[in-house]
């Protein structure tokens, strides 16, 4: 998956509750994405802001999608 890929999902599918590539500092009950040095990060964040279950990857486009299947599943929870 590319970041245009993502882009495009989030945007059809009126995904939120994001923070992409620390577009912003981590606020309660989102997903987000990063990248350090050579390696992309995943969490979700808790009620009170604080990065929960992080996942490293090796390389984009396997972040990416964890990133996406996070996302829905975050507001798929929160549309209940």
């Amino acid at each position: 998956m590319t970041r245009e890929n993502a882009l495009e999902i989030i945007q059809n599918e009126k995904l939120q509750n994001l923070n992409w590539f620390d577009d912003h500092t981590i606020k309660p009950n989102e997903v987000g994405i990063s990248k350090k040095a050579d390696k992309w990060k995943v969490y979700t964040s808790d009620e009170r802001a604080n990065p929960i279950s992080e996942k490293e990857f090796q390389t984009e486009g396997e972040a990416l999608e964890n990133f996406i299947k996070r996302l829905r599943a975050l507001n798929k929870f929160q549309n209940l």
